[in-house]
């Protein structure tokens, strides 16, 4: 999954992440007669976590909801909408977005939704970026007057109304200029993969950032929680780090989470972590694991160290911003505790993995339509 939204940063990678050397490995997975391995162990990603976990009791009312507009906004049937039912949206943002209501939640199950769905749209070339950015941005600043045939920016349409009118104003900005971002890196991701562009491990960071496109997405936890933070605030370089160092933890987390099913597919290894770690570094899949867990590691102690270090606005802006910190830290411990309980993650051996950490390597098979 490309998880949605774009970040740039006008820092050097190395200013806001840390790629260790060296890691600790683990010797438990098994090999195959052929020494090729038949599983690995997932890192302990929930317990480098101090941050409380919570769960909206709204999440049933809002999945429901969620499949219906699946139905009836994104025009999907079976057995494509089976693959986005079970990712269970509604779950997911009663777990990221734990204190919202039934209103916001379902505003931000729509655009998730969407998220994914205009994600494999472009991946297969059904939409290209630009016709995504042309369309669904005016789409998402004028919902009741843009006219458009696009079924994407029609998506859009379904729920900017709402998400617009009960918004604070830099945060309908951030949202939508965040979707720009990400059409952008999205462009350039399929424009690398055509021209057969590979990265080294900083570059991949500052793509990854990209591709994951957190900023509308993080932009919501201002939405759900009725606040808007000052542009002062937002463009102060502790700040900047603070949201770079949860993107890093949501997308290298993602990327973790994702490898088994990229790879069984033929997933390019230049857009996963773990498979670019492997390369670069020479590492078995348990020992680029290792290191890409150890990656998230490093990146909720830069979220804390620059937390720390943030500065004061005054009474009524502080408590603002703690609030919209908060936020990140459910963010993140609450994507992993969906992904841990996702099908499309986890396959049919849930039980294991959340017990024993193991993941048995898929084989080598095509990509389904529906899949990404």
């Amino acid at each position: 999954m490309s998880l949605t939204v774009t970040v740039t940063h006008t820092t050097t990678p190395d200013s806001h992440t840390t790629t260790p050397d060296s890691h600790t490995t683990t010797d438990s997975h098994t090999t195959t007669p052929d020494s090729e391995p038949s599983q690995f162990i997932l890192p302990d990603l929930i317990n480098q976590f101090q941050y409380p976990f919570r769960k909206s009791p709204h999440s049933y009312t809002v999945t429901r909801a969620s499949a219906r507009w699946l139905a009836d906004v994104a025009k999907l049937v079976e057995p494509e909408i089976r693959g986005y039912i079970e990712m269970d949206t509604g779950t997911f943002v009663a777990l990221i977005y734990p204190d919202a209501d039934v209103f916001h939640l379902q505003v931000c199950a729509e655009s998730i939704n969407w998220a994914f769905v205009i994600d494999d749209s472009m991946e297969c070339g059904v939409v290209t970026p630009q016709e995504a950015l042309e369309s669904c941005i005016p789409a998402l600043r004028d919902p009741i007057n843009f006219e458009t045939d696009l079924l994407a920016a029609k998506m859009c349409k379904s729920f900017a109304n709402r998400f617009n009118e009960n918004a604070g104003p830099g945060c309908r900005e951030r949202y939508i200029h965040g979707k720009e971002l990400y059409f952008t890196a999205v462009a350039k991701q399929l424009e690398d993969r055509a021209n057969g562009t590979t990265y080294d491990l900083e570059s991949y960071i500052v793509q990854r950032r990209g591709i994951v496109g957190m900023k509308p997405y993080f932009a919501l936890i201002e939405f759900v929680s009725g606040i808007d933070l000052p542009d002062e605030v937002v463009a102060h370089p502790v700040f900047d780090a603070i949201d770079c160092a949860a993107t890093d933890h949501v997308g290298w987390a993602n990327d973790i989470f994702s490898y088994n099913k990229e790879q069984s597919t033929g997933g390019a290894p230049w857009e996963n972590l773990v498979a670019v770690l492997m390369h670069v570094r020479g590492l078995d899949v348990q020992s680029a694991i290792d290191c890409a867990g150890q990656m998230c590691k490093d990146a909720i102690q830069r979220f804390e160290s620059n937390r720390a270090s943030l500065p004061s606005w005054g009474e009524e802006v502080d408590r603002v911003v703690d609030i919209y910190v908060e936020g990140l830290k459910r963010w993140m411990v609450g994507s992993l505790y969906w992904h841990l309980s996702c099908v499309r993650y986890v396959g049919n051996d849930l039980h294991t993995v959340q017990r024993d950490r193991i993941v048995r390597l898929l084989p080598k098979r095509p990509l389904a339509s529906g899949e990404h």
